[in-house]
């Protein structure tokens, strides 16, 4: 089975979970053709990344003749597919979801997508986020394209269900992933009842021989690390406040953050102001092999997100055998409990999770490296990328006939 997989810009530093998932539908032997609508390879450096980079069409690099060229051809080969499709593009124009010209270049896209796939005998489309990519895989079906499906993550995508039209894309795809069952409940809300048993959840997944072997905990003080990109919803704003008020009644505590972004001034600027130079380290982004490092470094991770779908980063951790202190929303629930594999804290409360990494420093050797065995077999057990990919070819299939 050939399938294609359309994502916006692909690969990102942060799409590691996306290439591990074609790299495991293709472990099952199906054949998957990369699109994106655009690359961004100066911001890789992970050789995985840039090889994944090589093996990526870009939709955009056609140029915008090709594209309307394309576009063109499919109005003259269908004018009644072309009408439906210049239907929709007004539709979501008034609705807010983007400017009419916009929309006109989704479907521009759409047709090259619908073309390539003709040629390439690709069965089937499948888009990551419901966001534009999805938008461009709807119309490459209006566009006598294949049949398409998409995964939701969150919580971009939750933050403006209604004018990215969840519920419309819904209504024209074979079927939608999400990667929660509280990431599920969202798209349900929005869709037409009749479309609910489309929508089914498939975990991101890890590949789990690489993860192997986690280290012990190290020795020292306690010392937390946390993963992410530094922007509004991830919470590292508070989790600096957080932990000084922990920090002027622990100084032994320490704190590494791995990532960046457009908050890492503000980061550094709070961390400057409490005076906490010499316990709390900004690592910059790191590649796996990095971020794992970071990891067995420390002897929790710490995720004091705002908004979330389910964080792959927890999943990483609790295969490292590290507990994981996290705020109680979105899927994090489903896959970390209290006091079993670590510890949720109100989103927002900077006082609670002071509170909890003072409890967590606090707790002796011997139960850190419990939570941390069960947090490895909990998400051994719900998270291997083997078993998610053999639910999204199984889904692949029968959305194919």
């Amino acid at each position: 089975m050939r399938i294609g997989y359309l994502i916006n810009t692909y690969p990102r530093p942060s799409h590691s979970f996306i290439r591990r998932e074609i790299a495991a539908l293709e472990a099952q032997g199906l054949e998957i053709h990369r699109f994106a609508m655009r690359g961004d390879s100066g911001a890789l450096s992970d050789p995985a990344d840039l090889a994944e980079h090589a093996r990526t069409e870009r939709v955009l690099e056609a140029g915008a003749g090709r594209l309307l060229a394309d576009l063109a051809g499919r109005g003259a080969a269908n004018p009644a597919q072309f009408a439906a499709a210049m239907r929709l593009a007004r539709r979501r124009a008034r609705a807010g979801e983007s400017s009419l010209a916009r929309q006109l270049i989704y479907m521009a896209e759409g047709a090259r997508v619908a073309g390539r796939a003709r040629e390439l005998g690709l069965a089937h489309i499948h888009a990551h986020f419901g966001t534009n990519s999805a938008r461009v895989a709807a119309y490459a079906r209006l566009l006598d394209g294949p049949r398409f499906s998409f995964t939701v993550h969150g919580p971009e995508e939750f933050d403006n269900i209604q004018a990215l039209d969840l519920g419309g894309k819904l209504a024209l795809a074979a079927f939608c992933v999400a990667v929660s069952s509280y990431g599920r409940s969202q798209l349900c809300r929005w869709a037409g009842p009749g479309d609910w048993d489309k929508v089914h959840v498939v975990h991101c997944g890890l590949d789990l021989d690489r993860w192997t072997q986690p280290r012990p905990l190290p020795p020292g003080p306690f010392h937390m690390v946390a993963v992410g990109r530094f922007a509004e919803q991830k919470g590292f704003g508070l989790l600096i406040r957080a932990f000084a008020l922990a920090w002027r009644r622990a100084p032994g505590l320490r704190l590494s953050l791995v990532g960046d972004g457009e908050l890492r001034p503000q980061i550094e600027a709070l961390v400057a102001a409490e005076g906490m130079g010499q316990a709390v380290r900004l690592l910059g982004w790191q590649d796996e092999a990095g971020v794992r490092a970071a990891m067995e470094a420390a002897h929790a991770l710490v995720a004091p997100s705002f908004a979330e779908g389910l964080p792959v980063v927890i999943m990483e951790a609790m295969a490292c055998a590290r507990p994981v202190i996290a705020t109680y929303i979105a899927g994090i629930p489903e896959l970390v409990r209290p006091g079993q594999e670590g510890w949720l804290v109100p989103a927002g409360d900077a006082e609670a999770l002071a509170e909890t990494m003072l409890q967590a420093a606090e707790t002796d050797h011997a139960t850190l490296e419990r939570m941390g065995a069960a947090a490895r077999a909990r998400v051994t057990e719900r998270h291997d990328i083997r078993e998610s990919a053999r639910r999204l070819a199984a889904l692949f299939s029968r959305a194919t006939g």
